[in-house]
């Protein structure tokens, strides 16, 4: 295997008829996110296809907001100035067997990634449940997966290129720059662009996927950690109407020998494939019924070439300590006939602790409640509070990408290392130049 490797990867496969046209911009026009909850605050969008391209805008522009694939659901990646979109950053830089990392630009997609992994012989540890967003766009807000034992997607960083605001390239790693590594990678947009990430890889591995339908909710109770650890990665998916969980979903590997059998805690096996909403077509979703396939076929939810999720929807997501999960699920379960008319399906989820300053799992082993909503936010704006109260004794932390109405003071509170975190940013870019109206809001409201 070459150690270096040099690859440009369709920037064209798509994510079916629900996501917003990926192609270049028209005057005139606003972009919109993938679910079109959100329409950005400016038409100036710009596609560079290089670094050198990507210096010269950041040195031009007094303000902008670097932009991924268009997945995050809030206003995080919002500009009223200039938008840089990173579809066209993605290639292949390096991949490094003997190291095992691979060196992209910040703009490739875990689902044009993953194949050439596969292909020569390597895996990632996790993946989220679309592998439709790009690499940079999912460390900075600690997007993740599921499993007891994996850490987020941000995990697997080992190094950072990032573009600053005088246009200088600054590389940080794990091993050398410890501090500045730890607030940048989990950066909330806020350090630059990001034009190159290394991310640590282990050898391809097959996967199966079972699911279970109608696990007792009293069974959590007695048996949660059995029942979240029963696989690599394990998702339950509830609407919160009746007192079961609609759907397990249990992802295996291969070279571990716990293979399910036709009953799970008082749940039966499904005898077709299913979707996590029971009411749409499973064609979207990745194959089940412990049939084996690579790691990148079975650990996200959704397949690559086609409309991810719901499509047309709203998402929001809460984490908590681990040890509170039961709680905060009864927690939950309590507000049903409230959120069950706006509610598309819920997901809960595991994630292992990790380092990084403003990652909702710092020091903690999380469970995350997500909420599919059916997009009406009027209705969902009334709810999200009285989820925030149900889970405040739970010291809750809302996913950076998603809805939430948490007042600013109390979000803040929740991350002991923000005032840290606010002066590493102050020296990246000491004139605010890639802050918006929700990174002021959000995090510099004292600064």
């Amino acid at each position: 295997m070459k150690r270096r490797t040099f690859i440009k990867l369709s920037s064209e496969v798509t994510a079916g008829s629900a996501l917003a046209p990926l192609t270049d911009w028209v005057p005139g026009d606003r972009l919109k996110n993938w679910a079109g909850n959100i329409e950005y605050s400016t038409d100036k969008v710009s596609y560079p296809k290089s670094v050198a391209e990507v210096q010269s805008l950041v040195k031009k522009q007094n303000k902008l907001k670097s932009l991924g694939t268009r997945h995050c659901f809030n206003r995080i990646a919002d500009s009223k100035y200039h938008l840089l979109a990173t579809k066209h950053l993605n290639k292949v830089i390096e991949l490094d067997a003997q190291a095992r990392t691979v060196t992209v630009e910040g703009g490739m997609k875990y689902g044009e990634l993953a194949p050439y992994l596969h292909q020569n012989g390597f895996a990632l540890h996790n993946l989220a449940s679309l592998p439709h967003i790009s690499v940079a766009g999912s460390i900075i807000t600690a997007t993740h997966g599921s499993g007891v034992k994996n850490g987020n997607l941000a995990t697997a960083v080992r190094a950072l290129e990032l573009m600053t605001a005088d246009g200088s390239i600054v590389r940080l790693s794990r091993e050398k720059d410890e501090q500045q590594f730890l607030a940048a990678v989990v950066g909330l947009g806020a350090f630059g662009v990001i034009t190159q990430v290394t991310l640590a890889l282990q050898p391809t591995y097959e996967m199966r996927q079972n699911v279970f339908v109608q696990l007792p909710m009293n069974q959590l109770q007695e048996h949660f950690e059995a029942i979240m650890s029963a696989g690599y990665s394990v998702s339950l998916f509830t609407d919160w109407q009746t007192e079961s969980i609609n759907e397990v979903w249990i992802k295996s590997r291969e070279d571990e020998d716990n293979k399910p059998g036709q009953e799970f805690y008082g749940a039966k096996a499904a005898t077709i494939n299913l979707h996590p909403i029971a009411e749409l077509s499973a064609e979207n979703c990745t194959e089940q019924m412990g049939v084996p396939g690579p790691w990148f076929e079975r650990l996200p939810h959704f397949k690559m070439g086609f409309t991810p999720s719901a499509g047309k929807e709203l998402q929001s997501e809460y984490f908590i300590p681990r040890q509170n999960a039961v709680e905060a699920i009864e927690a939950i379960q309590r507000l049903g006939k409230q959120i069950g008319p706006h509610l598309l399906i819920s997901e809960i989820r595991t994630i292992d602790a990790d380092d990084f300053w403003m990652s909702p799992c710092r020091q903690q082993a999380s469970v995350a409640i997500h909420f599919t909503w059916k997009q009406d936010w009027p209705s969902v704006s009334k709810l999200l509070p009285l989820i925030e109260k149900e889970l405040s004794p739970f010291h809750v932390r809302p996913h950076w990408g998603k809805l939430f109405t948490l007042a600013p003071n109390v979000l803040t509170s929740r991350y002991e290392k923000l005032e840290e975190f606010k002066k590493v940013v102050t020296a990246f870019d000491p004139k605010g130049k890639f802050r918006n109206d929700f990174l002021n809001k959000y995090v510099f409201q004292n600064a």
